[in-house]
């Protein structure tokens, strides 16, 4: 599709150009609370599709991602995953290791004519901005996640561990707990810096000199005159940033 749509549509005459290079995450959404041990057969199921899928990039979900922050343990379980696959599993000797297959040939073609379908209906919208404007990927978005939530509920769609191969007394598993007072620690540290970073400094700097009109704004909005941060409505996120568990070939 990246290369018809390259060549066809934007004639785009560099042959680079029509090469997609794509990066693969497993779902989070398929991770569950409930027998979360499940969770690292689910991920090695959607690392190994990725890989089988031609994916340049990968990252593996730590199976306790659905009740915290992933522990040491559960990262390191999630990047052994990827290595079997690299290593023991043989899937990456060969480019396209399920070329020729008539079932996966076809789910592609399948899935490749939704999308243009997609395509189109967006774009007689008059492109992505107005579809959004409209709502209408938001409601496709709700309407699918309602429409498997209600596979689920009537056993339809079965998930192992929540709606069948229940186990009554469930033992917790060991999680990630963030210390607050690490938080603290660390909002302390930055509102130090910024209160004695001399922002114009910065902005004689050529390298920095971009955007650094920003760098004095965000330090007079951050930092007050007595050093205490002006903004509280600090958000938590569950997200980590360059976690283990990414291989890059």
């Amino acid at each position: 599709m990246w290369a018809k749509i390259m060549r066809d549509r934007f004639k785009a005459k560099n042959p680079k150009s029509w090469m997609l290079r794509f990066h693969a995450q497993t779902a989070g959404s398929t991770l569950t609370a409930q027998q979360p041990e499940n969770n690292i057969v689910r991920t090695a199921i959607q690392a190994m599709a990725a890989v089988l899928g031609g994916t340049q990039s990968l990252h593996t979900n730590s199976y306790d991602e659905a009740l915290a922050l992933p522990t040491e343990a559960s990262a390191r379980i999630a990047l052994r995953t990827q290595q079997v696959i690299a290593f023991e599993s043989g899937a990456p000797l060969t480019v396209d290791p399920l070329a020729g297959s008539y079932y996966v040939e076809s789910l592609t073609s399948e899935i490749e004519k939704r999308a243009v379908d997609y395509l189109e209906k967006i774009e007689a919208m008059g492109g992505m901005l107005k579809a959004i404007e409209r709502g209408y990927v938001q409601q496709e978005i709700q309407n699918a996640a309602y429409e498997y939530q209600q596979q689920v509920d009537q056993q339809r769609a079965v998930v192992v561990g929540v709606n069948r191969f229940v186990v009554e007394d469930e033992k917790p598993i060991q999680l990630q707990r963030i210390d607050e007072a690490l938080e603290r620690k660390q909002v302390e540290r930055l509102r130090a810096l910024r209160a004695r970073r001399d922002g114009r400094r910065l902005c004689g700097i050529p390298a920095r000199s971009i955007g650094c009109s920003r760098v004095v704004i965000a330090q007079k909005l951050l930092v007050g005159q007595t050093g205490h941060l002006q903004n509280s409505n600090r958000r938590r996120s569950n997200r980590t940033v360059n976690k283990p568990g990414e291989w890059h070939v």
